[in-house]
């Protein structure tokens, strides 16, 4: 089975991008765990660039990677889910308990009443504790949470749900395949998904808060699944990608027009939230239709120019694919405790926002530096047995890689 190294490319970029967009949270005015002094609106045109799309891109490719995996484990599928739940509930867990306590201490210290004075393991253990009482306005922290790591909770559910199908539908996935790669060409590429977009988010998105708690989280599932699903049934008809590679410039010039709409509603329309300046229910209305369409041509022309680009492997995405799951792992921790503890400096954005995502950079790839030679850490980060030299051919077996 070829491996696709397009998708390990993309998989690789959507990752890393996701450091430049935690980076920028910190300086825009949208909720966060910690914020700059200096918060403005000026960043968020440049934070919508890739906030329709860059999650629903990572499900897409999972799900495609995820397929790849069921049918390497076995011709049935056996031995599939314990192993994947493994490489995911292990980070996950040890996740919630080591790495992400920070970014609740932090956002605590800065946004509780009178801050938090007690220090960081006195926190901690309040934190392991399930301590409700760090409330703010009648809104309280619920802790032990996952924060940037929901990602993971729902990847393994979304596996879940996909172990069903392929183990116990092998034939409806087929038959979901072959419809996708007959109507998934031509304008039925851009239209359908999109459309499936659209209803989402005019359904749902304005009854049900993004939470991203699992249990409450009804638009972001049915936006987020859908499109994992749809890795599933596609990854081996390449029809489906083949009619990317020949659409996506189709795709690019809608997705730039859907970008610069968004902006404008947003940003220079006049409208707001505030009595008195809420659009009619028709803009808006067509404002979530063109959201969805700028987040699913964005991901097809994306799929669309990797899919003609990449075609071969090299050592440095060999070294990138194994790194991506510790750097997304660590990433978001560093990003608060730098931003943090650099505020007594006073930068101006314009210098510390680059420091900052250089720093997040180097400390992520030291810290993947020493948890990829220290076997008891690797499963700690998802990842596998280390590479083994066989002897008898001289050659290096390197496991096969993961896909989060």
């Amino acid at each position: 089975m070829q491996r696709r190294h397009d998708l390990d490319w993309v998989r690789v970029a959507a990752f890393f991008l996701l450091v430049l967009y935690h980076t920028g949270m910190y300086y825009v005015t949208w909720d966060w765990h910690v914020k700059s002094p200096f918060a403005s609106e000026a960043l968020e045109p440049f934070m919508l660039l890739s906030s329709p799309w860059r999650l629903s891109l990572l499900f897409l490719v999972s799900g495609t990677a995820t397929a790849f995996l069921f049918r390497k484990s076995d011709a049935t599928g056996r031995g599939f889910l314990g192993p994947r739940s493994w490489r995911l509930l292990v980070p996950l867990v040890f996740g919630m308990l080591v790495i992400v306590p920070p970014q609740s201490y932090y956002q605590v210290v800065e946004q509780l009443p009178g801050g938090y004075r007690d220090g960081y393991l006195a926190f901690w253990g309040r934190y392991l504790h399930a301590d409700p009482h760090f409330c703010r306005d009648g809104d309280c922290l619920r802790v032990p949470t996952w924060n940037h790591l929901w990602f993971v909770a729902y990847l393994w559910v979304y596996t879940v749900v996909a172990w069903i199908g392929l183990r116990g539908f092998p034939r409806a996935v087929e038959a979901a395949g072959a419809w996708c790669e007959r109507h998934l060409a031509g304008v039925g590429l851009l239209l359908w998904p999109s459309l499936l977009l659209a209803l989402a988010r005019l359904a749902l998105v304005a009854r049900f808060e993004q939470t991203h708690a699992l249990v409450d989280d009804w638009y972001n599932h049915a936006q987020y699944l859908p499109l994992f699903l749809l890795g599933i049934v596609v990854a081996r008809r390449d029809a489906v990608w083949d009619a990317l590679h020949r659409q996506r410039r189709i795709a690019l010039a809608l997705a730039a027009a859907g970008y610069l709409f968004i902006v404008w509603y947003f940003y220079g329309s006049g409208y707001s939230d505030s009595p008195g300046h809420t659009p009619p229910w028709t803009l808006r209305a067509f404002q979530r239709a063109v959201w969805a369409l700028f987040q699913w041509t964005a991901i097809a022309a994306i799929l669309g120019y990797a899919r003609g680009w990449i075609v071969r492997e090299t050592p440095a995405l060999r070294y990138l694919r194994e790194a991506v799951f510790p750097v997304y792992i660590l990433h978001q921790t560093v990003i608060v405790v730098l931003a943090h503890d650099a505020q007594p400096l006073g930068l101006p954005p314009l210098v510390e926002g680059p420091l900052l995502v250089l720093a997040t950079f180097a400390l992520c790839f030291l810290g993947f530096e020493l948890v990829r030679r220290v076997r008891w850490l690797r499963p700690l980060f998802g990842l596998g047995p280390r590479a083994k030299v066989d002897a008898r051919r001289g050659a290096i077996a390197v496991p096969a890689a993961d896909a989060a």
